[in-house]
């Protein structure tokens, strides 16, 4: 995204430097139109007298034969060709409609995640001030009608709407469009009554509406057909349909728990449990790179254990490892259980690259501090992978392991399951992007230089579903993550087998 700012930070240049040139090229113009107008004058209160000079008839006959075809070519001069061929180029780096309805999207999940009302969100009340127009907000809408979202449909042309009845002008947009949006949505949430007052309210401005005129009859045959019924509403069933309106069919049963951990609600740190979460100096065992300069070791969580080690790796190095990332960061993908492929996915939006060790001293040397600190064997774990999330990026629920009904999730690694995961945030977050554990009800802060590590599996190799885990979506600025997952191959020695399957 960085880069599409100085892109247009380069466009925006260029147009000035056309500007420059058309108004330099208008001036050339008026001067020519200065000179032949005061000459024309002159001539023109004695034509006679005037042509009877020789010189002046001379200079007549010279302009029109020369100089106007000067002053034509002049007015034909294109000044736009740099411009043009500029855009033209920088075209090719330029976002399309699906990203434009990616980046509509990832908005409308912050407005249900933190629960943000669109007012907030549009008169610029989050950090930075940046405020939608009328425009802005419509085409949120349209974007939310085309994945037939009605829910946000209604919200953001509410929204559009009121912008415009509070006196904000738009050359695009009118209230007759947005009425037209707004009673379509709302009948299709079953609420007919405001439907229809929207439909009246629409042919007030446009008696001739033919679509409103023929939604208002429906709309006032359904609502009588409705009231002669008379049909009393389940309260608890209207209460719950109201609550999960505008959710997707696949929405998942704990997307509820984990967005209140993303808000900081319902996060499980009672007193006694804060009472076993200590800080430490961490040598691991004496460690011979940590006995002279031991690692700041914070508990984050009891059980599961989940660690923090503090001020791991330089911002010299991490700011290498971005640099390295960058030029191959795709869209994340996640593995399908039912064809066993890479695919992507609405719940996980989010930028990534794998780097090896052999690419750069810096990631060797990032996987050896890992092995060093954890104990791990590193020589069977993935690649390291660098992730980016923007303004809305998230991964929602999920596990690092495979599951029993994944048997062929890492077969083509031919090093067993994934027994942990190391998190490295890479940059600060000015707000949201934390990383949620929904089964435990934890959360874990991102904070530049540190690393967070849990065990995936018990000692036995069975699955610990309790590490299932969400990254919460970037509600303002920018947020790197670096993981590496071990897995079971080579730690015969390191993390010894239990027999029972939760130790």
């Amino acid at each position: 995204m960085t880069d599409l700012l100085f892109v247009e930070r380069d466009l925006v240049s260029s147009l000035k430097d056309y500007i420059r040139a058309e108004e330099d090229k208008l001036q050339r113009i008026k001067r020519w139109a200065d000179r032949l107008d005061a000459l024309s004058t002159a001539g023109s209160q004695d034509p006679e007298g005037f042509l009877g000079h020789p010189v002046n008839a001379f200079k007549l006959i010279k302009r029109l034969n020369t100089e106007w075809a000067e002053l034509e070519s002049l007015v034909l001069t294109d000044v736009s060709d740099a411009f043009v061929s500029n855009l033209t180029i920088q075209r090719q780096r330029f976002p399309n409609d699906d990203d434009q309805t990616g980046a509509a999207k990832a908005l409308m999940r912050l407005q249900d995640t933190y629960k943000l009302d669109t007012e907030t969100i549009s008169s610029g009340r989050l950090p930075g001030h940046s405020v939608l127009t009328v425009e802005d907000c419509y085409d949120l809408g349209k974007v939310a009608y085309s994945d037939v979202d009605y829910y946000h449909t209604e919200l953001w042309m509410a929204q559009a709407l009121k912008q415009l009845e509070q006196g904000e002008e738009s050359s695009v947009v009118d209230a007759i469009a947005i009425l037209d949006y707004l009673s379509y949505s709302v009948y299709q949430q079953g609420e007919l009554e405001r439907a229809l007052a929207f439909t009246k309210k629409l042919l007030e401005l446009d008696p001739s509406h033919q679509r409103a005129n023929g939604n208002l009859k429906y709309f006032e045959y359904q609502l009588s057909k409705q009231k002669k019924l008379e049909v009393d509403d389940n309260d608890e069933e209207r209460r719950m349909w109201k609550e999960n309106r505008g959710r997707r069919d696949d929405y998942l049963p704990e997307r509820k728990q984990y967005e209140k951990l993303c808000r900081g609600e319902g996060v499980r740190m009672t007193p006694r449990r804060q009472s076993r979460l200590f800080c430490r100096y961490y040598d691991n065992g004496r460690h011979p790179r940590f006995v002279i300069g031991p690692l700041k070791q914070e508990d984050e969580w009891d059980s599961p254990h989940i660690v923090r080690y503090h001020d791991i790796v330089s911002d010299r190095d991490m700011e290498k490892v971005k640099e390295l990332a960058k030029p191959r960061l795709r869209r994340a993908t996640v593995h399908d259980p039912q064809t066993g492929t890479l695919t992507t996915a609405h719940y996980r939006v989010s930028k990534s690259a794998w780097l090896g060790a052999y690419e750069h001293p810096v990631v060797d040397k990032i996987n050896r501090r890992i092995e060093d600190i954890t104990g791990l064997d590193v020589s069977t774990a993935e690649d390291l992978q660098v992730a980016n999330y923007g303004v809305g990026g998230q991964y929602e629920p999920h596990f690092d392991f495979g599951r029993k009904d994944e048997p062929d999730a890492f077969e083509e690694l031919g090093t067993g399951n994934r027994i942990a995961t190391w998190l490295l945030y890479m940059s600060d977050v000015q707000a949201g992007g934390a990383t949620v554990f929904t089964d435990i009800g934890a959360a874990v802060q991102p904070k530049k230089g540190s690393a967070v590590f849990w065990f995936n599996l018990y000692p036995s190799g069975e699955g610990d579903y309790r590490t299932r885990h969400a990254a919460c979506p970037v509600l303002l600025g920018n947020k790197w993550v670096s993981n590496k997952w071990m897995h079971e191959r080579g730690q015969e020695f390191r993390r010894r087998c239990d027999l029972h399957w939760t130790e």
